[in-house]
């Protein structure tokens, strides 16, 4: 029978006395080892988790435990970790170590998380299936044939194959709300600037966010509530206070809920996951909430823009990787000038390539105002219209994903086809609010549907709580 299916689990076991976190690291760890076909791990951490369950055992006993005290967790390979490898499924930093911890799992650590191991992902967090890897792909464990979503396939599959309790993605355009939603789990993406960036490899900085893969709603709000804030290491994260998220779950109000024509008519979105979305909204009616239907006439935008500005970054970003100073330095260079070409020819998977090079087309002289510029400002657009709705409504409803998970290698020879599973996600990126990806039931082949609910910036807490509302109403 699977245990520690949340944490209220772990909790109640280790205060009954029914185990402790050294046996509960221990059942995780032989999790991982019955399903390391899977291909999520990329390391497991045994020794040094089964040393920090130790240690908690004791903080436990003395009455000085943390709030995460029994909290397993595991960690995208985009997030580093003081002493332990990492290299963003990336053989450009094959064998780098890391000489400091990430604010984010630092914190976790803090409040007695036990950190179990880095996740497989798609090369520094670019794309939607988890087979742009160094590491090999992620299979999806609800269909072995399928992908698990990506980028953050790994921290995806470890929760749902219950290899940890809760696991740390990346979300920049969709990265942990796509693959929860393929995974049937509840994927966390907070408000640009909510979470410190410190310790997270960039992709787009302007973008980025470290998210949260969790089977319930509140695992994730405690999470949430210990990660987030100021941070001295990074100048954009907010020096708003946090709220207690995970003591905020109550929803006892008539809520106003808008949900996008464009998403619901689209033509990309498959009949069931548009049937089990109306399924909900007409649920919400019936429970008394105000439902409207409006208009996103920017909704075709939203892609070209994301990708546009993302791949700028991400040539910025990236061009650090050219065999200096440490990474992947060619073996076959003859000339300074060939040391760069064929360290970054050989060291870059073919997406990055293909992004790196799209980032430096629209940031050239000649192309810069026609594209980079131009999307700049699309952007601005697209942050008012979906703030001006999020005043108007306390959320705003959609499928998360267009399709349910699709099969390995179904899109892998064109690109476009992989860029439109975003489709849905790049909203919230692009504007920068927090939105959540809840499981909505499953196609008639049995795969986890998921759908998705955005707020307004900073209103994580009335997120979790209506997320929250929409798990319970579902399950009735």
């Amino acid at each position: 029978m699977e245990k520690y299916l949340s944490f209220d689990d772990i909790k109640k076991s280790l205060e009954n006395g029914e185990t402790d976190c050294k046996a509960i690291v221990n059942y995780y760890l032989q999790k991982i080892q019955t399903k390391a076909h899977l291909n999520a791990f990329v390391e497991v951490y045994r020794d040094s988790a089964l040393d920090q369950a130790a240690k908690v055992d004791e903080k436990i006993s003395s009455g000085k435990a943390g709030k995460l005290a029994g909290m397993v967790v595991g960690i995208k390979d985009v997030l580093v970790y003081k002493d332990h490898e990492f290299n963003a499924s990336s053989n450009i930093l094959k064998g780098f170590k890391s000489q400091f911890t990430a604010t984010a799992i630092q914190r976790l650590i803090d409040e007695d998380a036990i950190i179990i191991g880095r996740l497989n992902c798609d090369e520094f967090g670019m794309g939607s299936s988890n087979e742009n890897t160094c590491h090999g792909r992620v299979l999806n464990a609800a269909d072995e044939s399928r992908v698990p979503g990506g980028s953050s396939g790994g921290s995806a599959v470890a929760v749902q194959a219950n290899m940890c309790t809760v696991s740390l993605g990346t979300d920049t355009g969709g990265s942990v709300r796509q693959p929860a939603a393929f995974t049937g789990l509840v994927g966390t993406k907070p408000t640009y600037s909510r979470v410190s960036r410190w310790g997270l490899i960039a992709y787009a900085s302007s973008f980025d966010t470290i998210g949260i893969f969790s089977r319930n709603v509140r695992d994730s709000a405690l999470v949430m509530e210990v990660i987030a804030g100021p941070d001295n290491f990074d100048s954009t994260a907010s020096r708003k206070p946090v709220p207690h998220y995970s003591e905020l779950l109550h929803f006892g109000k008539r809520a106003k809920v808008a949900y996008l024509t464009e998403t619901i008519e689209s033509a990309a979105l498959q009949p069931e996951i548009k049937a089990n979305t109306l399924a909900v909204i007409d649920k919400l009616k019936q429970e008394g909430h105000q439902v409207e239907e409006v208009h996103f006439p920017l909704l075709k935008y939203v892609l070209p823009t994301y990708y546009i500005l993302t791949t700028a970054e991400a040539s910025s970003n990236l061009s650090r990787y050219d065999g200096v100073k440490y990474g992947y330095r060619s073996p076959n260079a003859h000339n300074l000038e060939s040391m760069y070409k064929k360290t970054r020819t050989e060291g870059f998977g073919e997406e990055v390539k293909r992004r790196i090079m799209l980032g430096t087309f629209v940031l050239s002289a000649s192309y810069h105002d026609a594209y980079f510029t131009k999307a700049q400002r699309v952007r601005r657009l697209i942050k008012e219209f979906t703030e001006e709705l999020l005043n108007k409504f306390d959320y705003i409803l959609m499928p998360t994903t267009p399709s349910t998970a699709f099969k390995f290698g179904e899109h892998s020879n064109d690109p476009v086809a992989m860029y439109l599973e975003d489709l849905f996600t790049v909203q919230a990126s692009v504007s920068g609010v927090p939105a959540l990806s809840l499981p909505n039931g499953t196609d008639n082949q049995g795969l986890p549907i998921g759908i998705q609910v955005m707020a307004n910036s900073f209103k994580e807490a009335e997120l979790y709580a209506f997320g929250n509302y929409l798990m319970e109403l579902n399950s009735n």
